[in-house]
Parts: structure tokens; sequence; C-alpha cells
């Protein structure tokens, strides 16, 4: 067991911090907020929009503005953080502003996910109910077919 933390944070675009000897590690997931410190066990958690922070070999304590992500800890020394986007800064309150619209834009988000999904929804139902209601004819069930004799009669 090393006495620091290896750190990294990355994007689908960018690595925005590799930090190879890190004193410790502070984030938040749903649970609330944690500390990570060299010798931690194996971890996996999301995180939601929020600031990661973390002290450097020198004690300078720095920042990271994350939208969700995921952040793993490997063979007690190794703390990967994946994230959709991260703005890094070094001023705590700036950043929890930035935070704060994050969370703010990803609940918009997830209220047009929930429209959507309900109104697909409440489409299906409507198309059952087309389907199943009894008497009417569509493409799915075809009247029984009549034969008819010359004289008109069926048979």
């Amino acid at each position: 067991m090393s006495g620091a933390l290896h750190l990294t944070v990355t994007t689908p675009m960018a690595l925005l911090v590799e930090e190879p000897a890190a004193k410790s590690v502070r984030a938040e997931d749903e649970s609330g907020s944690f500390g990570i410190l060299p010798g931690h066990t194996d971890f996996l958690t999301t995180l939601p929009a929020s600031v990661l922070r973390w002290r450097d070999a020198g004690g300078a304590l720095h920042f990271c503005a994350l939208r969700s992500g995921l952040l793993t800890v490997r063979d007690g020394n190794r703390v990967a953080v994946t994230c959709r986007e991260g703005i890094l800064g070094d001023d705590l309150g700036a950043l929890s502003e930035d935070v704060a619209q994050l969370r703010s834009e990803e609940a918009d988000s997830d209220r047009r996910a929930r429209v959507e999904q309900m109104r697909l929804h409440a489409q299906a139902v409507r198309q059952l109910m087309r389907y199943l209601r009894p008497g009417q004819t569509d493409a799915f069930a075809h009247p029984p077919q009549i034969a008819e004799g010359g004289d008109g009669a069926a048979r």
C-alpha cells in the first residue's frame, strides 16, 4: 500500500486530472459526502452533479465540478472518476454555482425524459385500445370472408 492516491478524472473528450500523489479525495454520491484515503477498499459509486475535492502532495486543495459520473477505487490507491463534463477551478463558490446549474439541467432533462416516456406509454395504450375494441375491424383482425354462390346466398 502506497501513501498516496493516483487520481484521474476523465470525460469522453479529455483527461482533466492526472494527480499521481493525491493525499485524499472527497466526493459526493446519492448517500452523501465521503472521503477516500490511501488504503481504501475497492469501491464503485455513481456521482450526481457535484464538486470533487482533492489534496495534492503539497497539501493544496483542488476542485472539479462534475456533471454526473462514476467513481472507482482499485488496489487501495487508484481513484478514477469518469464524467460527462468536468470544470476545474480553485474557487469553490463559483464551482458550487456551476454545480447548481448542472443539477438544474439534469433535473430538466429527467423531466423531459419522463414526459416523453409517459407520452409514448399513453400512445401505446391508445393503439391497443383501438385494436381491442369489440366490433371493429383493423389490420390485425380481418372479417371472415363469406363465399357466395351464383344466386347471392352464402354457402
